[in-house]
């Protein structure tokens, strides 16, 4: 349907019907797997049981809203159609209890005058019942001012027509405009990968929005949706933990003004921190993506989701780039929109690979951040990295407040700072030249 609206070009199309045929094996294999939330973002979750089904009638206009469009149509069709015989059978009966319905002689004195002029039987009662309320009015039918009880029906069914339509327009226009319609043009990557980025193991998939007018205030969230047991034995088949979506302001907002590679770096605290390419094939997880916003044209609030299972996520691979800069302006190729390559990477968890780094993993008062080459003097350089209190927990971006200096004496580490030893220098320094 998008692409015979223009909206998705035909590559984008045979993109993902040849990422479909690519891993057959792989998506078909685990395919009776159970996810909470669906591809195309609705959620996955049957409800039985439910003993009081009369809270739904509690609020009658969400129930008509989720309703589906037959089942609408034929409720609002049903409520037309019982109002009408309703009031055919009230104005027959005015009509009969007046003697309106007598038959007289076409050649004779006329009779009384009727409650409603031109009601011979219950057919023509019902023809003006359909006249009153919808306001058709043909003129062949009129009520007077013989029955004031005549007058009291034709107000009560006015009021009673003008709020069915009430109810049946606002029914229609929010099943038309509702928030998950914008939804439609918002598109996720099929796949997910985790590839390093900045030297550490990261989570990533790529979002889209297919229209111009854009989503203002966008957030993204991650959770993850996996089954864990509790220290008591306890068995929580549903588990959600957030994800901190990687941000230099430490905030969920995205300015989606072009396709975006939403990312997680893979670092301690995180849900992903020991998965390894080896454990991603058995475990038992759901990551889910939730996109929020509110629409630039409606200012309506809407909501886009996804999610992806370890089926779905590539290990060692890296979205393509898709932007381009042509003729003074960016230009998108959706076409490569899913399309990944494969990097180096080890197939280690983040946690091993700390651990294989020299990080110290507990047990001690002083965590080692930023492990790599620093300068230890004049033409040196040391194996080391920038200590701080485990107490205080700090991103890993934190720059640290003082340097400190490794040394290793008789085969253990020894933690120095630098302060100590310029101050121990320059003390030597002045009782060299007291003396």
């Amino acid at each position: 349907m998008l692409a015979r609206k223009g909206l998705l070009p035909d590559g984008f199309l045979l993109t993902r019907l040849a990422e479909d045929q690519n891993q057959p094996n792989r998506s078909r294999s685990r395919s009776q797997r159970a996810r909470f939330i669906t591809k195309t973002g609705s959620c996955n979750v049957a409800h039985k049981n439910i003993r009081e089904q009369g809270r739904f009638l509690q609020d009658v206009f969400t129930t008509m809203v989720d309703l589906k469009w037959q089942h609408s149509l034929l409720i609002f069709t049903s409520a037309f159609l019982c109002s009408w015989m309703l009031f055919a059978m009230i104005w027959w009966l005015l009509a009969f209890a007046h003697g309106d319905l007598e038959p007289r002689d076409p050649n004779g004195e006329p009779g009384p005058v009727p409650c409603v002029t031109a009601i011979h039987s219950f057919t023509s009662a019902f023809l003006f019942s359909i006249e009153v309320q919808v306001t058709i009015g043909f003129g062949g039918r009129m009520v007077t001012e013989e029955c004031p009880l005549a007058i009291t029906v034709l107000i009560i069914q006015n009021i009673l027509g003008l709020i069915i339509n009430a109810v049946m327009l606002g029914c229609v226009f929010m099943k038309t405009a509702q928030a998950n319609r914008r939804a439609e043009t918002l598109i996720f990557s099929k796949n997910a990968v985790i590839a390093p980025r900045n030297g550490r193991p990261t989570f990533m998939f790529r979002v889209g929005d297919l229209r111009k007018s854009m989503i203002i205030s966008a957030t993204v969230q991650l959770q993850v949706i996996r089954r864990t047991v509790t220290s008591e034995g306890e068995v929580i088949p549903v588990c959600q933990l957030d994800i901190q979506v990687e941000n230099p302001l430490r905030s969920n907002g995205i300015f989606l003004v072009s396709p975006l590679i939403i990312s997680h770096t893979m670092e301690r605290g995180s849900p992903l921190y020991e998965l390894s390419a080896q454990s991603l094939a058995s475990e038992d997880l759901e990551i889910i993506v939730i996109l929020e916003g509110v629409v630039e044209t409606t200012g309506i609030t809407m909501q886009a989701r996804t999610s992806y299972i370890p089926e779905e996520i590539l290990w060692g691979r890296r979205f393509v780039s898709i932007i381009t800069e042509e003729d003074s302006r960016y230009c998108v190729d959706y076409s490569k929109f899913g399309n990944t390559v494969p990097v180096r990477m080890s197939s280690l968890s983040a946690k091993e690979l700390n651990q294989t780094r020299g990080v110290q993993e507990g047990g001690s008062d002083v965590q080692l951040q930023g492990w790599g080459l620093v300068r230890a003097g004049r033409g040196g350089f040391r194996r080391g990295g920038r200590a701080y209190d485990s107490s205080t927990p700090q991103p890993w971006y934190a720059q640290s407040d003082k340097a400190e200096k490794e040394v290793e004496q008789k085969g253990q580490k020894k933690t120095v700072q630098l302060e100590v030893i310029g101050r121990q220098i320059e003390e030597d320094a002045l009782g060299e030249l007291s003396d």
